[in-house]
């Protein structure tokens, strides 16, 4: 540890608790790493603040050491978001996450950032009430915003970002302020919530948020189409939200996909590519809804359907989709998961998921398409020896080819995962000019370039602040 580290350590020994401050080397790797295949590397210090005052100092100590400074959640972000490349201080937001007021009659909630989805769900249920982003892993919340997360229900209720009213965030300069209210809308100043939310920490660190909840709906229904092909599955959703259909969820899970589904959940699902699909509303009107969904799959020949109404049925069905990754892993020992993520319109969807299994299988790689198939995102899950040279490279290859099908039909590199480090290449083709506006706005909320380093957007070799 060089003399300025221990410098910053001695003094955050002062403002904090001793137990809110460590060098523990086994802490240390926990914060070195998330859940994707990059690389790990180690900070130099972890704290763990329990209020925004005490984030507040922390910051400031920080910068006046001009040390790096990366917020932390759950590591459950998949672009290496969390890892400190440049060392520094990573801060755990472990120790905010209490859930601080529920505002029934607005349907709002106020949380701390260390608050997961599992947790505000269940305290939530009690009044009726139900938070809809569902990305699968029970991330934390404060890191949901970071990234602008989505996932399985984005289709009717919208991605992070349309749940966003109001943000606490300390700034580098240790000042903390609210980017909104509590109203429904508002056409007073620029839009803070949206610059923040999927900013990374690059500007900020989230201390408070105020977030959008809905009534649990009335009546639920899950299926599970079966289809000869990618094509046909797909066709079938676009032809679902042509019709207005309100569907609330609709996956895709690909033939080798539905194998993994079965081995690792024991289940007998027919091993074709799959839509799971789920429904919420009234009963009667859910009835005409599903009996025209029924009408459409057939057109676009579905093999069978399957419908699941009761609560303890429709969540095997949704464990088998949201436990896919796993079911890979643990399918394929010693390797490390790879999981894509891009996003195209609609009409482009159907020939990008094609496209991405011939990819897939030509380059002779374990893996799967899966998807949000509603909203146009889509991944593939590739399996890879990290110390075998040429499958990492192809893995390399065919992540690159897709991003680039994407972005030439005017998508976008990640639909929900973040850039982090590992889409931080492809930021000036997706975005053109725009960037350099990006690059002015990080300039000018963190001029000394501290608050998660070369993440989102690369700093420019031998620029220094």
């Amino acid at each position: 540890m060089t003399v300025k580290e221990k410098g910053l350590l001695q003094e955050l020994k002062e403002v904090l608790e001793r137990h809110q401050v460590t060098t523990n080397a086994t802490v240390l790797e926990q914060h070195g790493k998330d859940e994707s295949y990059h690389h790990p590397f180690s900070p130099d210090i972890v704290v763990f603040p329990e209020s925004a005052e005490e984030v507040s100092r922390i910051v400031k100590l920080a910068g006046s050491y001009d040390t790096p400074i990366i917020p932390f959640g759950l590591g459950t972000s998949l672009e290496g978001h969390v890892i400190p490349y440049e060392k520094g201080l990573s801060i755990d937001f472990s120790q905010m996450n209490k859930i601080l007021e529920i505002r029934e009659k607005d349907f709002l909630v106020k949380v701390q950032p260390g608050v997961t989805r599992s947790q505000l769900n269940k305290e939530l249920k009690k009044y009726g009430l139900f938070f809809s982003v569902d990305p699968g892993a029970d991330a934390t919340l404060g890191g949901m915003a970071a990234t602008n997360a989505s996932g399985t229900t984005s289709v009717k209720y919208g991605v992070m970002r349309d749940q966003v009213r109001d943000l606490e965030v300390v700034l580098a300069s240790g000042e903390i302020i609210h980017t909104g209210n509590l109203a429904q809308k508002s056409s007073s100043g620029y839009n803070l919530n949206h610059l923040f939310v999927g900013s990374e920490g690059t500007l900020g660190c989230f201390t408070e948020l105020t977030l959008k909840v809905y009534g649990i709906p009335e009546h639920i229904l899950a299926a599970r189409a079966s289809f000869p092909h990618i094509d046909n599955a797909v066709e079938a959703v676009v032809s679902i939200l042509q019709a207005g259909i309100p569907v609330a969820r609709v996956e895709l899970v690909d033939e080798a996909s539905m194998r993994q589904v079965n081995l690792f959940s024991e289940t007998d699902y027919i091993e074709k590519p799959t839509l799971f699909l789920e429904f919420h509303g009234n009963e009667a009107g859910l009835k005409q809804d599903v009996a025209f969904m029924e009408d459409i799959v057939s057109d676009h020949g579905c093999e069978e359907i399957h419908f699941e109404e009761d609560q303890a049925a429709r969540n095997r069905l949704w464990d088998a989709r949201h436990n896919l990754a796993y079911a890979y892993i643990h399918g394929n020992p010693g390797k490390k998961m790879m999981v894509t993520d891009v996003c195209v319109p609609i009409s482009e969807l159907s020939g990008a998921i094609r496209a991405a299994r011939e990819k897939l299988d030509e380059l002779k790689l374990t893996g799967g398409i899966l998807g949000h198939v509603g909203d146009g995102n889509y991944h593939a899950l590739v399996m890879l020896d990290l110390t075998d040279r040429e499958e990492v490279k192809k893995a390399e290859v065919f992540n690159e080819l897709i991003v680039e099908y994407a972005l030439e039909r005017n998508g976008t590199c990640t639909g929900e995962h973040g850039v982090g480090s590992g889409k931080m290449k492809y930021q000036q083709k997706e975005h053109g000019g725009s960037l350099q506006v990006m690059k002015s706005i990080k300039d000018a909320l963190d001029p000394s370039g501290l608050l998660n380093p070369n993440k989102l957007i690369q700093k420019v070799k031998g620029e220094e602040k």
